[in-house]
């Protein structure tokens, strides 16, 4: 075990301190990948924003499919659908594209930012790593957080981890920190090398997306009544008001359709997860049908949208666990493929945090307080956001509002209606596992949701057992085993994270 060890320890060096020479996560060259202090920070920066999209967002978001349901594989029995094989055995990598890529560049950024008094940047650093430590604590749980790479003191190989808990308050902290940094003078200006690609140098729009995320993480908290991490509607309306303002606020990555991979929308055609994801699903395609759940069925205009006609005609989704019938050798063009909609083609943009989501969570925040009006109010504005960034045309849009109005109104407004909505918004982010797990599942909160066909009966024997969290990968359990929590396979992913369990 001490030979294993020093073994991974060398690797581990080398990966972070060298240049990642090939792949998708090499997106700007030597700038991109993790180093010491070779750099000015303005150099960084847009490595630190894009490395946050391929080693966060999409590894986030890929091998969970299969358990937030919007995309479907061309087999069935596909481990990450039916809760199996590499999901039990630490084979999946968001761990490791957290910490050896995304969460270091951070880090330098901040070091970058400390050593040429330039206060901006290190806010900066702050926002993505509080989105990076985010993303990774709600899929595992306790993680590595104080003593992981922090761009100035050595390496530590066996860190200690940290509750979510201790993790939550954490983020919080670094968001309200770097609110209060970003306007501080500084010696280099954000876009100084044109390196913002989020905002080009607008602190303000920083700002915006620093309690965008702040709202996020507090919304997180609906089962806590207790304590200094207690669910506070209040607060998280206020953050929201403060939050992202309209469309021109998102934030996202672009992409140019080029012949390479990392130019590509992960999930189109050519895309780093272009085999990931082979068709729509059937709840998703199904949702999409009647996203507003009338009796007579009102088709959302997103469907068409979002999701690509078969080659047979119609819209159909693949069950997951099941691959496409009648076989899988031929059943495939009686369904919706998975990619080539407006979010799946090359050039489609992936987000981080949207006007939509924000909206979606003050409709929340202000349902749970009693608010009906203000709730309404806030999820229309959001599903009219979502529209406009979809590109529905404006009598789509009037079209359906006004179906609302009709069918629900505020009197008749259910929790439902806003996760119905943001789950529809949220396609493929690591987000909307957050929320399932928080609405614990429920098909009346999701209309139509089942468990997957083939589901693994060993872990998930029962109907109402569905998957919690994530296995730590192999490699931290071989390198610091003392230290992790335990790791058995039927413990991790049964066993829900803090802010899921109710007080």
């Amino acid at each position: 075990m001490k030979h294993l060890k020093y073994t991974i320890f060398i690797l581990l060096v080398s990966i972070v301190f060298m240049s990642c020479s090939e792949g998708y996560f090499d997106v700007n060259s030597s700038e991109t990948a993790p180093t010491t202090q070779s750099l000015d920070p303005q150099y960084r920066i847009k490595g630190a924003i894009e490395n946050m999209f391929t080693g966060v967002i999409y590894r986030g978001s890929r091998e969970v499919l299969g358990i937030t349901q919007h995309g479907a594989q061309n087999v069935a029995n596909y481990y990450s659908e039916t809760w199996s094989s590499y999901l039990t055995t630490g084979s999946y990598f968001l761990w490791q594209n957290a910490y050896v890529y995304s969460l270091p560049n951070t880090a330098d950024l901040i070091a970058l930012g400390e050593k040429h008094n330039s206060p901006n940047f290190i806010a900066v650093g702050k926002i993505l790593r509080a989105y990076g430590f985010g993303t990774t604590t709600d899929q595992y749980g306790s993680i590595v957080f104080t003593e992981t790479y922090d761009g100035v003191s050595s390496l530590n190989l066996t860190p200690e981890f940290e509750s979510q808990e201790v993790v939550y308050q954490g983020i919080i902290q670094m968001l309200d920190e770097a609110i209060a940094q970003i306007n501080e003078p500084s010696d280099i200006e954000l876009n100084a090398n044109g390196g913002d690609v989020f905002y080009n140098g607008n602190k303000e729009q920083w700002i915006r997306l620093a309690y965008a995320l702040k709202a996020r993480y507090l919304n997180h908290l609906s089962k806590k009544s207790s304590g200094d991490m207690a669910y506070d509607a209040d607060a998280i309306i206020e953050a929201c008001s403060l939050a992202l303002q309209s469309n021109a606020d998102n934030a996202y990555r672009s992409y140019g359709g080029g012949e390479a991979e990392n130019d590509r929308q992960p999930f189109s055609v050519g895309g780093y997860g272009s085999s990931r994801v082979d068709y729509f699903s059937h709840f998703f395609v199904e949702l999409l049908k009647n996203s507003l759940d009338l009796d007579v069925a009102y088709e959302d205009p997103r469907l068409k949208i979002i999701v690509p006609e078969a080659v047979n005609g119609g819209y159909q989704g693949v069950r997951i666990g099941e691959g496409p019938l009648p076989d899988n050798a031929t059943g495939g063009d009686d369904y919706s493929i998975g990619n080539g909609g407006f979010y799946t083609s090359p050039t489609s943009p992936t987000y981080m945090m949207t006007y939509s989501e924000v909206k979606y969570i003050e409709a929340e925040a202000r349902l749970r307080k009693g608010d009906n009006s203000g709730a309404y109010t806030a999820l229309k504005s959001g599903i009219q956001a979502d529209f406009e960034k979809a590109e529905a045309s404006s009598l789509e849009t009037t079209a359906y509002l006004a179906k609302m109005d009709e069918e629900i109104g505020e009197s008749g407004l259910t929790l439902s209606h806003i996760m119905v909505q943001k789950y529809i918004t949220l396609l493929f982010d690591p987000e909307t596992w957050v929320d399932m797990r928080r609405m614990d599942y429920s098909d009346e909160i999701y209309p139509g949701l089942e468990r997957p066909v083939n589901v693994n009966l060993n872990i998930f024997p029962n109907d109402d057992d569905w998957i919690q969290a994530m296995v730590y990968e192999y490699n931290e359990e071989d390198r610091n085993y003392e230290n992790m929590p335990d790791n058995t396979a039927s413990v991790r992913l049964t066993t829900p994270v803090w802010w899921n369990v109710t007080e």
